[in-house]
């Protein structure tokens, strides 16, 4: 299997697995369905859970990702991240910074953060991290509290940024070309995926057009 910031290098579609979002679907479920749909990272978001459930379900998909060679990244938690030997953990600007992520991680592990900002971005770039996800680029439920960057950003930030950078933000079958011609190869998707109809053929689809 190749090295985790070797598989991260070709990632180009993230799937962001908001428990809430996924509702009754069983997470195994889901990542059963989609394991030969080219997802390239899978992240465990749970903002509602209490810590032995999202341990519980950090264990479940750590097992079933195992040598699959999709990369597994668990948001927030760097604990529990550690416990489970996950590829990597992602952080929102008021987490942990970076240095100390890097410390309790490891030098082979991934750091991915959120930038709303063109600072924020190059701090992030500077500090350490190994990927950004840049968004919201359009009006998102699951992060109901931020205003929506738009696509500005992404063209600042193309010729600045040598490190992995996700649009996100409510990208969707109908904007991603829009999207993709600001200058980004790479996206995080929740609702697009985990609401469509056919679950299955909407991942295939966006593995399609990103790869």
């Amino acid at each position: 299997m190749k090295s985790r910031k070797g598989l991260l290098g070709r990632s180009r579609l993230y799937l962001i697995l908001d428990k809430q979002t996924a509702g009754k679907n069983s997470l195994s479920g889901i990542i059963k369905k989609f394991s030969k749909c080219g997802i390239d990272i899978v992240q465990l978001r749970d903002k509602v859970s209490g810590k032995e459930i999202i341990l519980r379900d950090a264990h479940l998909l750590r097992k079933l990702l195992a040598n699959t060679g999709t990369l597994f990244i668990v948001n927030d938690h760097l604990d529990i991240a550690r416990i489970v030997e996950c590829d990597g953990v992602h952080l929102g600007q008021e987490d942990t910074s970076i240095e100390v992520a890097r410390r309790i991680l490891g030098r082979d592990k991934i750091i991915g953060i959120s930038c709303h900002t063109l600072s924020q971005a190059l701090d992030a770039q500077k500090s350490g991290a190994d990927y950004l996800g840049i968004g919201p680029i359009f009006p998102t439920p699951t992060k109901p509290d931020y205003k929506p960057i738009g696509l500005g950003l992404i063209r600042k930030l193309k010729n600045k940024i040598k490190i992995p950078m996700f649009a996100i933000g409510d990208i969707n079958q109908g904007n991603i070309n829009k999207v993709l011609s600001s200058g980004v190869n790479r996206v995080a998707l929740c609702r697009a995926i985990l609401k469509a109809k056919n679950t299955f053929l909407a991942a295939k689809y966006f593995s399609q057009i990103l790869h």
